[in-house]
């Protein structure tokens, strides 16, 4: 097996397949220095401001003379001076692709008497502020399988009682982007079929009040939807023993649920990478795109998000799109998000984080086009604002932060029955009420962190698997995981803490 991975034939530098050591040759070259695993070499003199590429694409520009055998990194690799030498041609539905014919599979889900799927069988308690968090938290433990297990013991098809609280709802502008984007993330997760009834517990006071909520939302309080304030309660202690007496209400008919078989096209994927790594474009992320692939032809839908993670190679997704409007409306995202960083004085170059440098990748350009590649090859047929439900079947995109935990929380409410996860560096994440697979990048970091990865696509960068293989794995791991196999992150608990709405506007 060689040491390096070379990605196209016209790119001038290679990856390292493990440590290179001065003195050893790569291709013609002989390194300089010590190159890590996962990081890039020079195989050719570069000279200072000419394009260094990968994937056949410029991912930044030499800010100093590079010899061949050089590493190449943020030491002598910059995003470049003049903004228009990475501009990208966005050549609208250029690549579009016929659809293919439906596959027919299935995988076993609980069916909502509204026709929706879910993967898996909760009672949600939300906060409408930070201000009822404890409150919501404590009807959440009482029913903890953890600390009180007796109390959900008669009930075996509910998976638990969980407890989503958040920083947010006051001391915000009642009406402006950020309510209004916190008022749909809190109605996408009250409609989520993985949740088959809701608690919405408020203070009272605060400036997100659920009757506002209700109405812009377009939902009623119900047997599966019960509201109320701390304040009408009368306190801290009986809005608790309120909670716990409703949730013991909704029990029997929560239960009453068994899984049948679901088509896969009742399966919406949210697609996600944290702690990336100069191996994430080479294995987990395209593997997961082979996934995706099997999902949209099984009639699936699949999300991919993180808007300031796709910057510098969105003309790979404008060429799929299947109109000219979504991807103008994909571009239309680019361009608030540029004025966005430019206000709050920041920059869409703010990425990759100290870890994704350390594991290899150097510019927003080079993270952005590997993590593309989660987004396999159909046709882009929608784009969404955060947490809008998503409606289209197929490959589609969700305009959110990089931060996994913000985006995930968009996609869940968006309508995400499951959460795939690919890291380089070891992401600890869980999405509740939808399970999250997690994909390493690297054999190393599956032998490190057993615990927390369901799958290790290494094996690709170790030459005993491809991507088609992996692909077809991860795509069986989905079936299973939607059909209620835990994933590791379910046995470790996670979930709760990761709701993360995204908070925009002055905090007031």
């Amino acid at each position: 097996m060689q040491n390096f991975i070379r990605l196209h034939a016209n790119d001038n530098v290679v990856i390292a397949r493990t440590q290179l050591i001065g003195g050893s040759n790569v291709e013609q070259c002989k390194i300089k220095g010590l190159i890590p695993a996962g990081h890039k070499v020079a195989t050719q003199d570069i000279k200072i401001g000419a394009p260094v590429r990968r994937y056949n694409q410029i991912i930044g520009f030499a800010s100093q003379a590079i010899s061949m055998g050089e590493h190449v990194h943020t030491q002598n690799l910059s995003l470049g001076a003049e903004k228009g030498a990475f501009e990208r041609d966005y050549a609208f539905c250029s690549d579009l692709k016929s659809s293919p014919t439906k596959k027919e599979s299935t995988f076993m889900g609980y069916v909502r008497t509204d026709g929706s799927v879910a993967t898996r069988n909760y009672i949600g308690i939300l906060s409408t502020v930070n201000c009822s968090a404890t409150v919501v938290r404590a009807i959440a433990d009482h029913f903890s399988k953890r600390t009180n297990p007796a109390a959900l013991s008669a009930y075996p098809n509910i998976d638990g009682v969980i407890a989503l609280s958040h920083g947010l709802g006051c001391g915000m502008d009642n009406q402006g982007l950020g309510m209004q984007v916190l008022e749909r993330t809190l109605a996408g997760y009250a409609r989520h079929p993985n949740f088959a009834a809701c608690l919405m517990i408020g203070l009272g006071c605060e400036a997100n009040q659920i009757s506002t909520w209700l109405e812009n939302s377009h939902l009623s309080a119900s047997k599966s939807l019960y509201t109320y304030n701390i304040q009408d309660t009368g306190g801290t202690a009986k809005s608790i023993a309120l909670g716990i007496a409703q949730v013991n209400a909704m029990l029997e008919e929560a239960n009453n649920v068994k899984r049948v078989p679901c088509d896969i096209s009742h399966l919406t994927v949210g697609l996600q990478c944290g702690g990336s790594d100069g191996y994430s474009g080479i294995s987990a992320n395209p593997a997961l795109g082979a996934a995706v692939d099997l999902l949209v032809a099984h009639g699936g839908t699949a999300i991919l998000s993180e808007t300031p993670e796709i910057y510098g190679a969105e003309h790979l997704l404008t060429r799929r799109a299947i109109s000219k409007e979504v991807g103008e409306k994909l571009i239309e995202r680019i361009r608030w998000w540029e004025h966005y960083t430019e206000i709050n004085q920041g920059e869409m170059n703010n990425n990759p984080s100290p870890g994704n440098k350390a594991g290899g990748l150097t510019t927003i350009l080079e993270k952005s086009l590997g993590a593309i590649a989660k987004g396999g090859t159909t046709n882009l047929n929608a784009v969404y604002e955060y947490a809008q439900p998503v409606k289209a079947h197929g490959f589609v995109y969700m305009d959110t932060p990089g931060y996994d935990p913000v985006s995930a929380t968009g996609q869940v409410a968006g309508g995400a029955n499951l959460i795939c996860f690919t890291t380089g560096r070891g992401s600890a994440y869980g999405c509740a009420p939808s399970p999250s697979l997690k994909l390493s990048t690297n054999t190393a970091l599956w032998n490190r962190q057993k615990d927390d990865i369901d799958i290790n696509c290494g094996g690709i960068v170790d030459g005993t698997d491809n991507i088609a293989q992996m692909g077809q794995l991860i795509f069986e791991h989905m079936i299973k995981s939607a059909s209620g196999e835990a994933t590791k992150s379910e046995l470790h608990g996670y979930g709760q803490s990761e709701f993360v709405p995204w908070q925009l506007g002055a905090v007031m």
